[in-house]
């Protein structure tokens, strides 16, 4: 791929997606779609890239910006279904693709044919959650898909490196697929954890804005391929080091400094327009791979063939999202249960009652809930609700980071054979993310417009909390006096506060905190201005007092 072809695809995206906007539609499904029927036109080039450089490129940078802009609060909150879909789900697709795949094409052994179900089991659910407002999606179900995207990816490329391994691609560091995944997550939530502190500590010691917001690039970078070297989870070390740095910079107050507003504020700019052209590109290569796979296939000698590929993909198409559907309406639904269950024996068995509340009690001892007041128990979250799971079984569409994985299915084996099947992996990942973007993007909002399911309380709360915050802040403004910079410090540190209390969830302190930055480079830029034009001012006074015969 050339510079050129590469400008063309990121202007062309940007019109179709100036286009999608006006039209109400999702522009990376616009984008696929068009860039699909334009792969047939006679002289359109193939676009090629390494295997490895949309996983350790692309891959990254979307990650940790989804995970900036994710909720904490709401990832503890719901980290059982997040789990739950994250982990177990990935595992189960993965395992069910890969028996129905070596079911169709027995060419490739099962090895390999769960490698294609470790490739298909990761859905990118944080695209449909980008467009969650406009979608109208409970926040609690987009507070699930967040954190589902963020631990399916981890999951599934352990279970690829094991299947990689099984298939005699590549070597382990552990035979026992439990000890894999161990080393992989904690290492890689360590070596996130170290980046975070490092890049916190470096961050106010740069005194420099653009030096500051090119770490803050940089991070998602060096987490990913640190880990990747040693054989960790790069996506877990990308998450971490995201929470932990995100949220240190934004609520704790020992880690403000003079200026921080302003690297806050350049980062909220600069990281949209970095995930808009890597998306665009990412959907745009997708779209135009779709003619020359085909031709690949059409013309190659090995098996399975392009005839078989096509009817595994249909196949596992229908498999991939009928599956979902259904185990996540049973996971909820068998959850669901046991809470009503639960609910029952703490009102009819006071002995019960009393024990689970006693250790409730006796774990928020010396920490501070969020959420809620200290000494309060609530009891364990309930199930999604039946329109809740709906919504999520449904939001199954795969995207950049199955297109990513099976186009590092390595081309050849430790003793020097091809990989079995390699041709047809690849072309199945794109034609299932291709049809799942088509049947799920394209009906998804049509699927919340039908189940009517209304969030109105949820946002009067969250308009509720927003009052609740601007009134704390406006109780720190004194009319008539311009704030000082120990006044907006002031104010994010009762925010923060008021966070730690359970009066505001961090998604209203992000907010506050946004605004309070706005206010304060306003206020700044004021001030700088006045200081530039007072000697102006002043000449312009001295010169007109002369011109009227005074001193």
């Amino acid at each position: 791929m050339n510079g050129v072809q590469l400008l063309l695809i990121i202007l062309g995206g940007i019109a179709v997606s100036a286009f999608a906007h006006r039209r109400g539609v999702q522009p990376g499904l616009v984008v696929v779609i068009l860039a699909a029927a334009a792969s047939f036109l006679p002289g359109v080039p193939r676009l090629e890239l390494d295997s490895e450089l949309i996983l350790a490129v692309v891959v990254p940078p979307l990650l940790y910006s989804a995970t900036r802009n994710a909720s904490f609060s709401g990832f503890t909150q719901n980290l059982r279904p997040i789990l739950t879909l994250g982990v177990t789900l990935v595992v189960l697709t993965a395992g069910v693709v890969g028996l129905v795949g070596n079911w169709l094409m027995p060419v490739l052994g099962l090895p390999a044919a769960l490698l294609l179900g470790a490739v298909l089991a990761p859905p990118d659910t944080i695209t449909t959650v980008s467009h969650g407002d406009e979608l109208g999606l409970p926040r609690r179900v987009s507070a699930i898909l967040t954190g589902e995207s963020l631990v399916n990816d981890a999951t599934a490329l352990t279970l690829f490196g094991l299947a990689a391994a099984a298939a005699g691609a590549e070597e382990t560091l552990f035979d026992n697929a439990f000890g894999l995944f161990a080393y992989t997550a904690v290492t890689g939530l360590i070596i996130g954890a170290v980046f975070a502190v490092i890049a916190l500590w470096l961050r106010p010691r740069l005194h420099n804005t653009v030096l500051e917001t090119s770490l803050a690039l940089l991070l998602p970078f060096a987490a990913f391929l640190t880990a990747e070297q040693i054989h960790a989870s790069g996506i877990l070390a990308v998450v971490c080091c995201a929470f932990l740095f995100s949220a240190n910079t934004t609520l704790d107050p020992q880690h403000q400094y003079p200026g921080a507003h302003r690297t806050r504020l350049q980062e909220d700019a600069v990281w949209p327009v970095l995930d808009f052209l890597l998306e665009t590109f990412v959907f745009a290569y997708i779209g135009l791979q779709l003619r020359f796979v085909i031709s690949d296939l059409a013309h190659a000698s090995a098996k399975p063939g392009l005839t078989i590929t096509l009817v595994a993909s249909a196949v596992l198409l229908v498999t991939v999202i009928v599956f979902r559907l259904a185990a996540v309406w049973v996971m909820f639904r068998w959850w669901d249960l046991r809470h009503r269950a639960f609910v029952r024996r703490m009102e009819t068995d006071s002995r019960f009652r009393e024990k689970v509340t006693r250790r409730a009690q006796a774990r928020m001892q010396g920490r501070r809930r969020r959420h809620q007041s200290a000494g309060e128990w609530q009891g364990p979250l309930g199930a999604p609700t039946p329109r809740e799971s709906w919504i999520v079984g449904w939001t199954g569409m795969r995207g950049i980071l199955t297109l990513a994985a099976a186009a590092a299915v390595p081309p050849m084996l430790h003793n020097g054979e091809e990989f079995p099947g390699r041709d047809a992996i690849q072309a199945i990942a794109l034609f299932v993310t291709l049809g799942t973007l088509l049947i799920q993007g394209t009906t998804i909002r049509a699927l919340v417009r039908r189940l009517k399911i209304d969030t109105n309380g949820e946002r009067e709360r969250a308009k509720a909390l927003l009052e609740r915050g601007e009134a704390l802040i406006w109780a720190t403004v004194t009319p008539g006096k311009a704030p000082s910079t120990e006044d907006f410090d002031a104010q994010r540190t009762l925010v923060v506060n008021a966070v730690m209390r359970g009066e505001l969830d961090d998604d209203t302190a992000k907010t506050l905190v946004h605004d309070i930055d706005l206010h304060q480079a306003a206020e700044t830029h004021l001030a700088r201005r006045e200081a530039e034009h007072a000697p102006a001012r002043a000449e312009t006074a001295r010169t007109a007092g002369i011109r009227r015969g005074r001193p």
